[in-house]
């Protein structure tokens, strides 16, 4: 007995001293607000950042404007759409419906839609989670059928049709990863199908409530008036334009949300108010392929690193919102990035998270090598992916994906 309790006692110091405690550097509100300077006008859309050390708030800020017509700025409160970010809280219900044992993460897809094709007697809930199920992007597909998304209000009964008439995979289910909302809108429909409640009933019920989300809802009809939305915009070349997204289709995306409830659902991560450790657990276990090999991608969360750090997150975008949710296990550092304008990108995100994860991030030299543009010129081109037959065009080294499915 003497032995085991003293191992004990050296595993629990082993993991104390990994946990790598943080607080909040002196300067932190200053840092944080050069990194949004750039939205920080009365005639820009911006951003909304929360973050929280151990749980406990340290940053609730907001730069910008909710509605340049109106002249409405921007504060913690707003509420913005989240894109991907979603497919997590999608995963959540699912997971949940499983640990109630109305169903099995195993069962295959045409158990709960018959009306699929033959194959998806192959393809089990479990792949729809991880994104190795194979199926098509609902998005591309209308895409080259000359509706792209945002032109048509598409509800989750139009994915299931474009889904139907689809006779065959990208490739075996669990033999590759790749991203595709379509896998989460039958996600959303499954709960339905299964709890005999809609997404945004079930949801609601059983974690939004829970956990003191009150300003957190589905837009699954998106001409229902929505108490302190911010307004979506598109900002190029000077130019600052309206871009909403008027559809119907959620469970891939379509969550309002604000900073603040972004922060209480990580807090579920740790104090796990909703499922207990078994529902935390399966929600941040990552897939695994059917040669062995694991992903990072685990249920609507990426299981990853950052400059070497532990780092659980999704980014999101859908029409001009732009959002990005992550956590920092070991350093118990808890980020949300809401934002109305396509002008945010991911490493405005890590920007704030590096000004509290300062203090342990690794030192290393500068490494960066100076490539002449004429050389980089060399490989530009289109490219086409052999596995789904994405589009990728490539110029001096910057890519960007033509048939992009982030939402």
């Amino acid at each position: 007995m003497r032995r085991f309790g003293n191992l004990l006692i050296v595993l629990v110091l082993a993991a104390v001293g990994f946990a790598q405690k943080i607080a909040p550097p002196p300067d932190a509100a200053s840092q944080v607000q050069k990194i949004f300077a750039p939205f920080n006008h009365t005639d820009s859309p911006g951003c909304a950042v929360g973050a929280s050390i151990d749980n406990v708030t340290v940053l609730n800020a907001a730069y910008g404007m909710a509605d340049l017509e109106h002249n409405i700025a921007l504060s913690p409160d707003s509420v913005f759409e989240i894109g991907s970010v979603t497919k997590q809280f999608t995963a959540a219900a699912v997971l949940l419906l499983a640990q109630d044992g109305k169903l099995s993460l195993d069962d295959p897809a045409r158990k709960y839609f018959p009306e699929l094709p033959d194959y998806a007697n192959m393809i089990t809930i479990r792949h729809l989670l991880n994104h190795t199920s194979g199926l098509r992007d609902w998005g591309s597909v209308a895409y080259i059928g000359g509706w792209p998304r945002g032109t048509r209000a598409n509800s989750n009964a139009n994915v299931l049709d474009i889904t139907i008439r689809q006779k065959a995979l990208n490739y075996p289910p669990g033999a590759e990863w790749s991203y595709t909302n379509t896998g989460y809108n039958l996600l959303a429909m499954l709960v339905g199908r299964v709890s005999g409640k809609s997404l945004a009933e079930f949801t609601r019920e059983r974690i939004f409530l829970p956990l003191g989300m009150t300003s957190t809802e589905w837009r699954d009809d998106y001409q229902r008036i929505v108490q302190n939305r911010a307004i979506a915009y598109a900002q190029s070349d000077g130019t600052v334009r309206l871009e909403m997204p008027f559809e119907n289709a959620h469970g891939n995306g379509g969550l309002l949300t604000t900073v603040g409830d972004m922060l209480r659902w990580n807090r579920n991560f740790t104090e796990m108010k909703v499922g207990g450790p078994a529902f935390v657990q399966a929600q941040i276990q990552q897939g695994r392929l059917n040669d062995g090999a694991v992903i990072s991608y685990a249920s609507g969360l990426e299981v990853t690193s950052h400059s070497g750090l532990h780092e659980v997150s999704h980014g999101g975008a859908t029409a001009g919102y732009r959002a990005w949710l992550g956590r920092f296990p070991d350093q118990g550092l808890s980020v949300a990035v809401l934002c109305n304008t396509t002008a945010m990108h991911l490493d405005i995100a890590y920007a704030v998270a590096d000004v509290y994860l300062a203090s342990v991030l690794p030192k290393h030299p500068d490494t960066s090598v100076h490539v002449d543009p004429a050389v980089l010129q060399q490989d530009a081109g289109l490219y086409r992916s052999v596995r789904d037959h994405t589009t990728l065009l490539s110029t001096l080294g910057m890519e960007i994906w033509l048939l992009w499915a982030a939402c």
